[in-house]
Parts: C-alpha cells; structure tokens; sequence
C-alpha cells in the first residue's frame, strides 16, 4: 500500500478565497507521481486552536504531511507555535538562520526588523530548510507516524524549496512505487471531440484517465501505476495519437517535459533551419509575442485588415523582402465584435498552404485564437502533417 500524504494549507486568504490555493494542487500532483496516495487536502484559517488540532488529527492518521503558508514575520503567521503548542515542543533559536535572514536584509542595505526575527525560531527537534529565495525557512520533523514538512506559502520560494530540499527527502524516507505520467498535448481540438474519440478504446481500470484544458490547448493525461508494461503503455499511448490524429503536437513522457507549442516550434524551427517573417492582423501583435527571444522570427508586423484574397501574393513579397523561409499572413471577413473567419497563409519552400477558422466571443479571446491558430499551422507544416499546397 502506498504512503499516506496530506496536504495542509494555512492563511486566512486561501480560506476566504482571497488567494487561490494552487500550492496544494501542485503539490498533490508532485506526491502522486512519486508514489503517495494523497488522501485529504485541508485549509485553516489564522486561528492557533484550529491549527492545533488539525495538527493533532494528522500526526495519528498520515505518513506525510506537507503544510504550506504562515511562516512570514507578522502575528497572522502561527504554523511555527502551532506546532510547538501542538507537540509539547519548545522554541529554540537557530543562529544560522538568523544570519541568513540578516544577510538578506543587508544585501538589500535595509536594517532586519525585530519581527523578522521569529523566523529564525524552530521547535525543538526540528530540521531547517533553507529558503534559497526569501526570509521564511522552512522545517521538518518527526511525530508519531507521520513526517511533517513545513514550507512557505509563497509558490516562487515554496516549489523550488520542495524541489531541491525536500522531494529528495521523501524519496529517501518512504518506500515509493512512482507511477508513470504520459501527456498527449492537443490543439485545435475539445475535450469533448476527444471524449468522443477515445470512447471506442479500451482504457485499463489501472491506468487513471484525465483531461486539462488550457488556453490553447488540451492535454490527455494517462496515469500508468508503477511497472506498468512498457510495450503495453507504448502501444496504448500510439492507439490515442492515432485517433487524435494531426492535433496532438507533442508527447510528454515524463513530469519534467513540458513541451508546449512554443517550445516545440523553437526545436523544429531550429532543427530544420528555418526563418519566420509574419504578418498580423486579428491577432494584434500576440503571435510575435509568444515567439519573443526566438532567433529565427527575424520580422514581425501588425496590419489591422488585410484583403484575404491576396494572402499568397502579399506572402510571396514579405519572403522577398524580409529574406525569411517561411511568411505567415492573416486576413479575415466578418465583424470584430460578430463571427470572424479567420484566414491563414503560410508559404513555405514547398509551397503555399491556407487554412480558415471561424472564431468567436470577446476580442481578446479572438487574438488568442488567431495566434495559435497561425502557429499551428506552422507547427503542422514542420510536422509534415499538411496535405498538398498551392504552389506560388
């Protein structure tokens, strides 16, 4: 059976909503992966007896815990005495951290005040983890059953604490059977019409089937437990591919890859040696933006209406003049503020290729659209996943 892990959230903004809590779900995907089954994720407020008991209530349930929040400066951050309350722990100052958090202050040329100081106060028995990124360090420590990590709230000074301090920890301490995350990444393409797709397969009870949605794409997220056949797992993932057919842009195979489609249009356009020059119009200047520090987008321009009869002629002359391989133009019919066809044009050394799109809602999810939409015809162009082209 696997380790039991509970997720514990502190601060009065993620209970009232003021901040919303993606720590926590971070964190439960980072214990499922490795081999924890999260069994609750729990959130209290500012209130030391609440704090407390939960604490209370967890050492006798889970084999791990990790809490987030309430290790800042000010009298609202009450994790520390909370846990030497709870466990009959006392105080002890940890000069080390001090010196840290003095340091900090001083690289910033501002005096450390007094209240700072708490921060450097660890219950007795307690292991420091340094914050690399801010003030608040965080601890561990041992009680009954179940080990405790406490790290701050902050998501910038959190992720890279856990990452680096106490992941490695964790796979030390527990027995850990780590399950197998492959994500097919989609675009132009719903969850439902993927639903649907993959209705006629045959997924395994074993194997947990999930779908996210983002802007600009959907990933399908299979979950294989821990060793799952490799032979069996390839030719499932090769099954789903093949029924999403040309939308699937990439493949993740492990939890570190994240291979959105800018960073897969970067290792194509790299690796094929191409230049872009482009030419915008409904997406208003956010497709160079998301290309922004790519070497090979050597021009870039707005155009706010462009004819989308003359794409292939207006292409044809931004390759000329820019020197680029590859000219991307839009154009467009219909109203801004109505239903939009959106054009694309994309000429290349083989060719010319377009394509269409009717988009709708608010303007700026229009210019989404229009991006990526761009985009990914490039993408399927390098791809090879374009049919035949019109040749100019």
């Amino acid at each position: 059976m696997n380790p039991q892990l509970e997720i514990f959230s502190q601060g009065d903004e993620v209970v009232t909503g003021q901040v919303v809590d993606t720590n926590a779900a971070w964190l439960a995907q980072q214990a499922v992966l490795m081999g924890f089954t999260v069994t609750r994720q729990s959130a209290v407020g500012d209130k030391l007896e609440d704090l407390i008991a939960l604490l209370h209530e967890i050492a006798n349930r889970a084999d791990c815990c990790i809490c987030t929040g309430g290790l800042g400066p000010t009298s609202d951050d009450l994790t520390t005495e909370a846990v030497a309350t709870a466990f009959n722990l006392p105080l002890i100052l940890d000069t080390h951290a001090l010196a840290q958090i003095e340091q900090l202050f001083a690289n910033r040329q501002r005096v450390m005040p007094d209240s700072n100081r708490k921060q450097a106060l660890f219950p007795y028995g307690a292991e420091r983890l340094d914050n690399d990124n801010g003030t608040a360090a965080g601890f561990s420590l041992q009680v009954g059953r179940c080990w405790f990590v406490f790290m701050p709230g902050v998501p910038s000074e959190m992720k890279p604490m856990y990452t680096h301090k106490v992941q490695p920890h964790l796979a030390q301490r527990f027995s850990l059977q780590p399950s197998n995350l492959t994500t097919l990444r989609t675009i132009g393409i719903g969850e439902s019409a993927i639903q649907e797709l993959m209705d006629t397969l045959s997924i395994p009870d074993n194997v947990q089937l999930g779908f996210r949605a983002e802007l600009g794409e959907v990933q399908t997220k299979l979950l294989f437990p821990f060793a799952y056949s490799e032979s069996e797992k390839a030719n499932l993932v090769n099954q789903i591919a093949q029924q999403l057919g040309d939308t699937v842009f990439a493949i993740d195979h492990t939890r570190e890859t994240n291979s959105d489609l800018i960073s897969v249009l970067n290792e194509l356009m790299t690796q094929q040696q191409h230049t872009l020059a482009a030419i915008e119009t409904v997406s208003c200047g956010l497709l160079t933006s998301l290309c922004v520090g790519a070497d090979w987008l050597i021009e870039a321009r707005y155009q706010p209406v462009l004819n989308h009869s003359d794409l292939q002629a207006l292409a044809v002359e931004l390759q000329k003049t820019s020197g680029a391989t590859i000219a991307i133009v839009q154009g467009y019919t219909g109203d801004k503020h109505g239903v939009m066809i959106l054009h694309n044009g994309l000429l290349t050394p083989h060719g010319f290729y377009a394509s269409t799109q009717t988009i709708t809602g608010a303007l700026k999810r229009k210019q989404h659209q229009a991006a990526l939409s761009a985009l990914d015809l490039l993408r399927r162009y390098l791809q090879q996943k374009l049919g035949d082209s019109s040749h100019a």
